[in-house]
């Protein structure tokens, strides 16, 4: 299946149409019906799955482990922590903007 066909089908599944899923995830109304044809942006692919509850990977079709655990680094009740030191709130930041940046440098990188 593609993207498309994966963002449909849970949108259909959750009760929403696709310019309803744009629309809540703050898209043009059309976004989503021209990932038919185009890659969508890393930034517009999270909000689609914010908005319907799922990983990108789930949007994507990959694949998860299964016996692997997930948490989403922004969830406010999730405790990070390093070398057995909690990480405050500043350096949470710091590492998903570093994160950010990454995904965006291995986008650009393509070939």
């Amino acid at each position: 299946m593609t993207l498309f066909d994966n963002i449909k089908r849970i949108a259909k599944n959750r009760g929403l149409n696709l310019k309803e899923v744009a629309k809540k995830s703050q898209l043009g109304e059309n976004a989503i019906y021209r990932w038919k044809n185009e890659t969508p942006r890393i930034d517009s692919l999270n909000r689609v799955a914010n908005t319907l509850g799922v990983t990108v990977a789930e949007l994507t079709g990959e694949t998860v482990n299964k016996n692997a655990k997930q948490a989403d680094i922004e969830d406010d009740d999730l405790m990070l922590a390093f070398d057995g030191m909690e990480i405050d709130e500043e350096d949470k930041q710091a590492i998903i903007e570093l994160l950010k940046f990454r995904r965006f440098q291995k986008g650009n990188n393509k070939n």
